[in-house]
């Protein structure tokens, strides 16, 4: 394995070192899954990203997603720590728009820019799925819980806009901050789900300017719990939308996330429901933390 050229950035966060972490390997057209697989699970980051090329083709940049474990359609942090690694050593200009090329499909990213300087990436969702409901009694005991924890009239859900999550809905800040994972009860809910991990959020939250607190597990990526998630918070923004959550069809608000693993960050979710269809938007900020050779 020859010497391999990577950048860490930082998503989500506030500031650096806060939020949710990648390695980004540019130029990696001549490497095979097995090696690139390999390179993620050393690594050990909740996903590993590899750029094809540096160079455009239809307009667009050919990206594949690893966990330590497997390679994954889509992910949201690594979606936007990618498009931030494209414009800054790639491009090196303002753009308003870059299209990554997943196995999810394409991905549109934008760029907003403070000082000429990038300040915030935002990522355009498949249009969301919803999948199977679960009966609460059921993940009360998968998370730790009672039932009436639960907020009753919302269902717990599967959604997905590249990347299926079941969605729980929680009645307080102390539910979200006690829940924990019982493996072999959670995998057994999930056997027979697309969703294989779970995000849990509550209107209850720790500071005044977010609208949503919430928690990610994800034991079967390997990740028992991830601070920021962006393809988790597309679902639940999707899910906001659908079920009516803020009353009105169009939403745009705050979400923190990763508090309890002393992770603290920050995302920007929007949602616009119309007749049959809902816009899916997430976006944070992105900070580049090193540069390095992997050998």
């Amino acid at each position: 394995m020859k010497t391999r050229k990577f950048y860490m950035v930082d998503v989500f966060a506030e500031n650096k070192y806060s939020g949710n972490q990648l390695a980004v390997f540019p130029d990696a057209a001549d490497m095979s899954k097995q090696e690139m697989q390999c390179l993620a699970k050393e690594i050990n980051f909740s996903e590993t990203t590899f750029i094809l090329s540096q160079y455009r083709e239809n307009s667009r940049y050919k990206v594949r997603i690893f966990t330590p474990e497997k390679e994954v359609p889509f992910a949201g942090h690594p979606t936007l720590g990618t498009a931030f690694i494209i414009q800054k050593e790639f491009i090196q200009e303002q753009v308003k728009e870059i299209i990554l090329d997943l196995k999810a499909g394409l991905i549109p990213v934008s760029v907003t820019y403070e000082h000429n300087k990038p300040d915030m990436f935002c990522m355009k969702q498949k249009s969301p799925r919803f999948g199977k409901t679960i009966d609460q009694k059921i993940m009360a005991e998968a998370l730790s819980l009672k039932t009436n924890d639960f907020m009753g009239s919302y269902p717990i859900q599967e959604v997905s806009t590249g990347l299926p999550f079941l969605i729980v809905a929680l009645k307080s800040l102390k539910a979200v901050k006690q829940s924990c994972v019982q493996r072999e009860i959670f995998f057994d809910v999930i056997k027979d789900l697309k969703a294989k991990a779970v995000l849990i959020f509550t209107d209850q939250t720790l500071f005044r300017e977010n609208q949503l607190h919430a928690r990610v597990f994800a034991d079967y990526f390997g990740v028992p719990e991830d601070p920021a998630t962006g393809s988790a918070n597309g679902c639940l923004a999707a899910y906001l939308a659908k079920h009516d959550f803020f009353n009105k069809p169009k939403i745009s608000i705050q979400v923190e996330q990763g508090y309890e693993i002393k992770r603290p960050s920050r995302l920007y979710l929007k949602a616009h429901k119309r007749d049959e269809s809902i816009d899916v938007y997430v976006g944070g900020k992105v900070f580049l933390t090193a540069r390095g050779e992997f050998v």
